[in-house]
C-alpha cells in the first residue's frame, strides 16, 4: 500500500509541472555616436537595465541568455549580478536554440535579443505570430513574458523603465 502510494505520489508531481516563464527584452538603449557595430550602452540604456533588474530580481529567474554583444549582456548584467546567475551566450541564429530552452527543467528564463531577433524568439515560443514584424529602431521598454503550463502557452506585453 505504502509503495503504491509513493508511485502515485511521484506520477502526481511529475504531471504537476510547475510553470515556466520565458521574459524576452531588446537591449538597452544604446550609443548613438559611435561607428562600431558592437555598441555599449547609453545613461538611458543603463538605466533602463537596472528597471529590468528592479522587476525581475524576484522573479525565480534560473537562466539569463544573451547574445555575444556589448549592449546586450550590459543590459542583463546587472540582474545577473544580483541574482548570482551567469549569463550564457547564445547564436540569435541558431535554429535549435529554442528547443533547448523549452526543455530547461525548471526555472523561470531571460532572453534579450535585438529589435530584428525578439518577434522571432517570441513567435517561436509561443508557436504562432504574436508580435508581426521587428521592432522599432527606437522602441525599447518593452517586456514580452510567455508563459508554459502544461505545455499551454500565453502571451503578455508589458513595459519596463522610462
Amino acid at each position: 500500500m505504502l509503495r503504491s502510494i509513493l508511485v502515485l505520489s511521484t506520477v502526481l508531481l511529475v504531471s504537476c509541472k510547475v510553470a515556466t516563464t520565458y521574459y524576452v527584452v531588446r537591449h538597452g538603449e544604446k550609443e548613438t555616436n559611435t561607428v562600431t557595430s558592437d555598441v555599449a550602452l547609453s545613461e538611458a540604456g543603463k538605466q533602463r537595465a537596472e528597471a529590468l533588474k528592479e522587476i525581475l530580481k524576484n522573479e525565480n529567474i534560473k537562466f539569463i541568455y544573451s547574445t555575444n554583444y556589448i549592449r546586450t549582456r550590459a543590459t542583463v548584467q546587472p540582474l545577473s549580478d544580483a541574482i548570482n546567475i551567469p549569463v550564457q551566450i547564445y547564436n540569435p541564429t541558431d535554429t535549435s536554440f529554442i528547443s533547448t530552452i523549452k526543455n530547461l527543467e525548471r526555472g523561470n528564463v531571460l532572453i534579450v535579443g535585438h529589435s530584428n531577433t525578439v518577434d522571432d524568439l517570441v513567435n517561436r515560443l509561443l508557436g504562432t505570430k504574436q508580435i508581426a514584424s521587428d521592432l522599432q529602431d527606437s522602441e525599447y521598454g518593452d517586456l514580452f513574458v510567455v508563459k508554459r503550463k502544461k505545455g499551454k502557452y500565453s502571451f503578455e506585453r508589458k513595459r519596463f523603465g522610462n
